[in-house]
């Protein structure tokens, strides 16, 4: 990828590079950096003044690494007079929204053996899949300046002129091929004070195969508020038109937000370009953005990914036999109720028709030393196949169900469900 050091050449090549206000440490300066919420006489003068736009490309395709610039230049960037386009790619991953449950999103317990991380975002919105046959874009403005839509177009455009694909937004404001009406783009933002930020993906040439195992649904019988995500329909832009490759995708795109005027969003062109300032390749590193490294750590850990899932209950049924009803088949229920990521009780319910000396049905509290663990698909299977693998003889289940429906405890049971 060939890299021209002239701002004002436009697509004699693939991208420009040039300079930004960097130490020679490498830190960005404190003129890029925002420095309070409150707005000086100074600042809403700034505020009158010319926009100019970068577009910065990171160098890292690990999705952690590249969640924390985006979070690092949302919290500590200055966009008041200096807009930013950031173009990023991972390598395979899953990425869930801010609200969402890993577990009811994604294959979880295989992504692991797929080399697939699984990442939540800061935004809301639903699951995607990300590999380096996607790319990834963050508009930062001011929240003042935010527009969704606007942004959306600057892809359009950018596809329609570079290959003549047209294009459209749909009222979920996600980029629609307009010939087969299949979506090529998801898109999410964050609306803070003072900063805000819209970012997308396109699917360029995505792995379709590990995307779908990746994302593929096991019903676990999960019931919860969080958000869900909405299905749709895919297609990769190379299966439109093969000359579309990541590399000319990302130019085309940059240059098509470098001469979109950043007021009117109006088609500026060459006299446009000339007045921004470029492309700048980023090193997302802890010397270039002092205090990356923390973010990165957050993100990456088990706290983030999972334990912010909202609270949510699993239900799962398995049948009793003929032998302990006396009729036909009836089926036992077991709920685990779930905060943090925790496992915090876990419930059975014994419906009418088991044989017993005193008639007891409803539900019973388990004692089950996955109380207070992490929750994962292995820990309900479990938990599930030892109670499926318990005998309900009559006198056996009178006992332990005879406590009440505090405790759950027989003899053997007890022994059992501890033993995991």
């Amino acid at each position: 990828m060939a890299l021209v050091l002239c701002k004002n050449v436009l697509k004699t090549s693939q991208f420009s590079l040039v300079s930004l206000s960097r130490s020679s440490s490498g830190v960005f300066s404190s003129c890029m950096l925002k420095n309070s919420y409150s707005k000086s006489a100074s600042e809403k003068t700034e505020e009158n003044s010319p926009v100019t736009k970068s577009v910065f490309i990171s160098q890292s395709s690990d999705v952690f690494t590249n969640l924390a610039l985006e979070d690092w230049l949302y919290k500590n960037f200055d966009f008041t007079n200096h807009h930013v386009l950031l173009l990023w790619r991972n390598s395979p991953c899953v990425v869930i929204g801010r609200h969402q449950n890993p577990w009811l999103e994604a294959n979880t317990a295989n992504l692991s053996y797929q080399g697939v991380e699984l990442a939540r975002r800061n935004s809301g919105g639903g699951t995607v899949y990300h590999d380096r046959g996607n790319l990834n874009l963050t508009f930062f403005t001011p929240r003042n300046k935010y527009n969704r839509r606007n942004n959306l177009e600057i892809i359009s455009r950018a596809l329609y002129r570079e290959w003549g694909i047209e294009t459209s937004i749909s009222p979920r404001e996600d980029v629609i091929v307009e010939e087969n009406y299949k979506q090529i783009s998801g898109t999410a933002s964050k609306l803070g004070r003072p900063n805000a930020y819209h970012h997308c993906t396109l699917l360029v040439d995505v792995n379709k195969i590990s995307l779908r195992q990746s994302l593929l649904k096991q019903d676990m019988g999960i019931s919860t508020n969080a958000t869900k995500s909405v299905p749709a329909p895919i297609i990769n832009l190379c299966e439109i038109n093969r000359q579309v490759k990541i590399g000319k995708l990302l130019s085309a795109i940059g240059w098509e937000y470098l001469r979109t005027c950043p007021i009117t969003f109006e088609d500026g062109g060459k006299e446009q370009i000339s007045k921004q300032r470029g492309f700048q390749m980023i090193n997302p590193t802890e010397s270039w953005f002092p205090g990356l490294e923390k973010i990165k750590e957050e993100f990456s850990s088990w706290d983030w990914c999972y334990g912010k899932t909202p609270k949510f209950e699993v239900t799962r049924s398995f049948p009793v036999s003929q032998e302990t009803t006396g009729e036909s088949t009836k089926e036992l229920k077991i709920t685990l109720v779930v905060e943090k990521g925790i496992i915090q009780n876990v419930t059975l319910t014994v419906p009418p028709g088991i044989k017993s000396a005193n008639g007891f049905h409803g539900e019973a509290r388990v004692v089950t030393s996955l109380r207070g663990r992490r929750f994962s698909e292995e820990a309900v299977f479990i938990l599930e196949n030892s109670l499926q693998a318990m005998k309900f003889h009559e006198n056996d289940l009178v006992h332990t169900v005879a406590v009440g429906k505090n405790d759950f405890l027989g003899n053997r049971r007890q022994h059992a469900i501890h033993s995991m």
